[in-house]
């Protein structure tokens, strides 16, 4: 059984950055590739990034391409979402998951959720 927990969330002025991070439990933590998402307030979870097993392929959102940049290092089980520039409407709880089948920017095909970690940029 795999266990994602995020962390690395917090406030930040607009322009700044922050780096999440997703550790895995369970020793197949290499075998698949991981996605990110994020929940506004009052609004439906999105897609924000994927990464695939090996970290050599990566997907993003519109809404974060050229700001997010998703890597792993899977000698330590644990997945990163670089984000800078950040915008007020980045504010949201992120979650990992591990990619199961299907599209990889429908929340769908994933399983074992973290339980997130909230991002707030102010103005």
């Amino acid at each position: 059984q795999v266990q994602l927990v995020e962390s690395g969330g917090g406030l930040v002025q607009a322009g700044g950055s922050l780096r999440l991070s997703c550790a895995a439990s369970g020793r197949t933590f290499t075998a698949y590739d991981v996605g990110w998402f994020r929940r506004a307030p009052g609004k439906e979870r999105e897609f924000v990034a994927h990464i695939n097993w090996t970290g050599r392929t990566s997907y993003y959102a519109d809404s974060v391409k050229g700001r997010f940049t998703v890597s792993r290092d899977n000698a330590k089980k644990t997945v990163y979402l670089q984000m800078n520039n950040l915008k007020p409407e980045d504010t949201a709880v992120y979650y990992c998951a591990r990619y199961y089948s299907g599209s990889y920017s429908e929340d769908g095909g994933y399983l074992s959720w973290g339980q997130g970690t909230q991002v707030t940029v102010s103005l």
